[in-house]
């Protein structure tokens, strides 16, 4: 992501980096940066991975998405700093905003996604000894299954789009950033598949097979629609690198 300098690379010597010359060159402050495997990391992916049923794959779609849209704002800043760039300024200042935006609402899909199957999980343990509770429980769980297929099915929703954005970052943005974007639409690509296969096999269990079949449908066509925009990415991104 940093520009590269053309020439003749620096000699290493037992000094520092010369152009030919050994002379001392200065040293940058020493920083210390927050570990990126950090507590909060940490604390979910010891979640993800023990053996409770929530964070599940849907959660982890909701916050690979949003992990792409911080990719996608960090493009569009990084694009507002670069010379030249200054046609799309007003763009990329809308992007970045907007794909804050959606940081923000695809982590409260991820949390509303754990949330759904929590409900499933329950309605699966309710009593169903008497005609009563068998209707209870049958209603309950169809309610609950809807809202577990409901959730992930607006995860990919919203990936997919952002997966559009994120070839425009890479098609009108700085070009020095052009493998962030790509990163930022493997992840929603990723993102997207991930939560329509929660949409899957939460849909397969529906009574109603009207409502199954509508969203069998709508998780084909973003599924058709995420691989075309991903081939349109790679193709842009080659583009990029090599104008």
């Amino acid at each position: 992501m940093s520009d590269m300098n053309e020439g003749t690379p620096p000699e290493r010597s037992s000094v520092g980096w010369t152009t030919g010359k050994s002379v001392a060159m200065p040293q940058p402050a020493i920083t210390v940066d927050v570990p990126l495997g950090g507590q909060r990391i940490q604390r979910f992916l010891d979640e993800l991975g023990s053996d409770a049923p929530t964070p599940g794959g849907g959660a982890w779609a909701g916050i690979s998405a949003a992990a792409g849209a911080s990719l996608i704002s960090m493009v569009a800043r990084l694009t507002l700093k670069k010379k030249g760039f200054e046609e799309v300024a007003g763009r990329m200042a809308a992007m970045a905003e907007e794909c804050d935006e959606e940081r923000h609402i695809l982590l409260g899909l991820a949390d509303r996604d754990a949330a759904a199957y929590r409900n499933v999980m329950a309605a699966y343990k309710l009593p169903k000894e008497t005609m009563e509770e068998q209707h209870v429980r049958t209603y309950t769980l169809q309610h609950a299954l809807e809202d577990a297929a409901d959730v992930p099915l607006e995860i990919a929703r919203r990936s997919v789009y952002l997966m559009g954005i994120a070839e425009e970052a890479i098609t009108s943005g700085n070009p020095n950033a052009a493998s962030d974007a790509y990163s930022a639409a493997a992840a929603l690509h990723a993102a997207a598949l991930s939560a329509l296969a929660n949409v899957d096999i939460n849909a397969i269990t529906f009574i109603d097979k009207t409502r199954q079949r509508e969203l069998s449908d709508s998780a084909s066509s973003l599924r058709n629609r995420a691989q075309s925009i991903l081939r349109d990415v790679g193709e842009a991104f080659v583009i990029a690198v090599h104008a």
